[in-house]
């Protein structure tokens, strides 16, 4: 590993990889050794072990995409509510590309597409102290600079396949940390209803009837809301109210 601290001309901590297994792992391992900065960011050019929402493995080309790793601590958020964390940084991607397309939506609970396509996504670790979140970590990868992608994921797309433009990683990781602080500084104040409103918003698919899937089977519904543990309502044909929380339903 090949680690590069980066403090000069940026608004943040970085420590920059070449190459690492996991940023979110290693950003966990360090909190535990010593005291880490708000909105320190463990960066990485490849990740050997990166992980996605519900253990699935994210692909990155090497020197092509974002992958890094952030902390934070939103000790002024309590446990029931810490959705409002998911959505903050679901929105700061959303923002951040939305500088070069349009198109972007956040799909449920926080992946980020372009149309029907995967272009970003995030875990998300949290540690908690009684009812407060002492921690929390998060791990992004956005697609920026790869043209072509190799594993049985369906859908991936980058922003370079979208708009035929390379694009500085550095310059657009600058943007995303300035998105993610404004998000960050509303919650802060508590105009959580705001981040609340614009991520519903912002939802994939949020008009009209979809198919999902859930444990009965394949079924129609609209997204009727998002509660404030991220618990998705949908409705379905018939007008009956389901709800899931995280891996209990899936887009068809």
């Amino acid at each position: 590993m090949d680690k590069i601290k980066d403090m000069n001309k940026l608004s943040f901590p970085l420590i920059h990889f070449q190459e690492i297994g996991s940023t979110n792992s290693y950003l966990s391992a360090l909190c535990e050794e010593q005291e880490v900065a708000n909105f320190t960011v463990i960066l990485a050019q490849f990740q050997s072990n990166g992980r996605g929402q519900r253990g699935n493995a994210w692909e990155s080309a090497p020197q092509k995409n974002l992958t890094f790793s952030y902390l934070l601590h939103p000790d002024f958020i309590d446990a029931p509510h810490q959705f409002l964390l998911s959505e903050m940084a679901s929105l700061a991607v959303k923002d951040t590309l939305n500088l070069y397309t349009d198109d972007i939506t956040i799909k449920w609970p926080n992946d980020i597409y372009w149309r029907e396509m995967k272009i970003g996504g995030m875990l998300i670790e949290n540690r908690l102290t009684g009812m407060r979140i002492d921690r929390s970590i998060h791990g992004i990868g956005i697609n920026i600079n790869q043209e072509e992608f190799r594993s049985t994921a369906p859908n991936p797309v980058s922003l370079k396949q979208i708009t035929g433009k390379e694009y500085v990683l550095m310059h657009l990781l600058e943007q995303f940390m300035e998105k993610l602080r404004d998000s960050y500084e509303r919650l802060r104040r508590g105009e959580t209803a705001l981040v609340d409103r614009r991520y519903r918003d912002s939802l994939f698919r949020k008009d009209g009837l979809h198919a999902y899937e859930d444990a009965s089977g394949i079924f129609k519904a609209r997204i009727a809301d998002v509660e404030s543990d991220g618990r998705l309502v949908l409705v379905d044909e018939r007008g009956s109210e389901r709800k899931y929380m995280f891996k209990e339903v899936a887009y068809r």
